[in-house]
């Protein structure tokens, strides 16, 4: 009888050693001339231009929520090394200072897509070398990649599903899964680039940008080869120069640049911002037709719950309990102040009308408070239900519990009875159907 013991073990073998030699493993498998060290390299620079301020920027968004008061202003309780951001007092000035970072952080990771999907392209046949790791470098490059390539997909698309309303996901998960995602994805560039940054700056030195940038498709020829099996060994015909490439590359971030700046640049633009349908303006062109994150239906509001028995609970040294109509009898004040939300849209400045948080602080004989607490009525979203905010943003003189805009009676799914709106704050801080502030010592 035939002895078929080894017959699997050499078989897997077999098949292990026929590896190189099939389909993407195959060195000429990958044809187009274009691939080298100078364009995975010069993709790699664009993308350590903007990741950098995309993550600034998300950091920035995140200190802008005041974490370390507490309550559901911190959503992300770990924040690392960088953990001690979240005592940075978060200015009120400019008053676009939110509507800029914020806007820039969801505008430019959705121009990420085309820089990445560039790179990934420039870089494919490395990632079918064999063996997978021949030294501990490479596998410590090869566990980087894995970490960089899953990460930035991650972020883009949550981002991109979160803003496009594709997915009902709770605004404590979508930031918890966003920013611990982004910690995992950093982890992993930082790694990679401290193994690849040597490398990358050879590659842009072995051939001058400039030069490369103006040959035509008949100039285009490849590079020499190398041992990272970026360069093909059976190159075909170029039907693209490599300056041809790097314009798609860049005009499709260019383009989806365009389809999410709108946004951000108030309502005359909105119509462009086909990739963040919230960011769209409400037809109409009556005082409270802008934009609303959620309307008083979604968030369980009633006609009933703000009729004429609302009253407003003013808590510090004492309390008071305040009708609309003794709120309007107070000094009324006018802020032109815009709304910017989480999803990166905002609104242009709206003319808001109300009282001043530093004369209610001194109604509840609190007027150096060192923060205050907002509670809204609203039922659905835990997270939107509590708000705290620092002793600068109450002493402001922009920042007000507005009960009026655009000199009409603010509508329900704008915050009616009455809402808070202040200088450089988030939208959803900005919190709707106020039924009670209580204003604090210093935390």
């Amino acid at each position: 009888m035939k002895d078929n013991r080894n017959s699997d073990s050499g078989g897997i073998k077999e098949e292990i050693n026929k590896i190189p030699e099939k389909g993407p493993f195959r060195r000429d498998y990958w044809r187009s001339p274009l691939r080298g060290p100078w364009f995975a390299s010069f993709m790699s620079l664009l993308l350590l231009i903007v990741i950098p301020i995309v993550f600034i920027t998300g950091l920035i968004d995140h200190v802008a929520w005041n974490p370390d008061l507490g309550g559901n202003n911190n959503r992300t309780p770990d924040m690392g090394i960088l953990g001690f951001l979240t005592g940075i007092e978060w200015p009120t000035r400019p008053i676009w200072l939110y509507r800029l970072t914020e806007g820039m952080h969801v505008v430019l990771g959705i121009a990420l897509l085309p820089l990445v999907l560039g790179k990934l392209w420039a870089i494919m046949p490395s990632l079918y070398k064999w063996p997978l790791a021949d030294s501990l470098a490479h596998a410590l490059e090869r566990i980087s990649l894995l970490f960089v390539i899953g990460g930035i997909f991650f972020q883009i698309f949550t981002g991109l599903f979160y803003i496009q309303n594709f997915i009902i996901l709770h605004n404590v998960k979508f930031n918890q899964l966003h920013f611990y995602g982004n910690w995992i994805f950093i982890g992993g560039l930082v790694l990679h680039v401290l193994v690849k940054f040597p490398v990358m700056i050879d590659g842009l030195k072995n051939r001058d940008t400039s030069e490369e940038l103006s040959k035509s498709r008949d100039e285009t020829e490849p590079e020499p080869e190398e041992e990272g099996r970026l360069v093909s060994t059976d190159p075909a015909e170029p039907t693209i120069s490599r300056r041809g490439a790097i314009a798609m590359v860049g005009g499709g971030a260019l383009t989806l640049m365009g389809l999410a700046v709108g946004q951000t640049l108030g309502k005359k633009w909105s119509r462009m911002a086909i990739l963040s349908p919230r960011a769209q303006t409400l037809p109409g062109n009556g005082p409270n037709d802008f934009r609303v994150n959620k309307t008083a239906e979604y968030a369980g509001i009633t006609p009933e719950m703000a009729g004429p028995d609302w009253r407003l609970e003013l808590v510090g040294r004492t309390t008071r309990r305040l009708s609309r109509d003794e709120l309007l009898a107070m000094p009324q004040y006018t802020s032109s102040l815009p709304i910017a939300c989480l999803e990166g849209w905002s609104t242009g400045n709206q003319n808001w009308e109300g009282v001043r948080l530093r004369d209610l602080a001194k109604l509840a004989g609190m007027p150096d408070a060192g923060k205050v607490l907002f509670e809204s009525m609203e039922e659905k979203d835990s997270a939107a239900r509590e708000s705290y905010m620092r002793h600068n943003q109450i002493q402001d003189p922009l920042s007000l519990l507005a009960l009026r805009v655009n000199g009409a009676d603010l509508s329900m799914d704008h915050g009616f009875p009455a809402r808070t709106i202040v200088p450089a704050t988030p939208g959803n801080r900005n919190t709707k159907w106020v039924y009670r502030i209580t204003f604090m010592e210093e935390a």
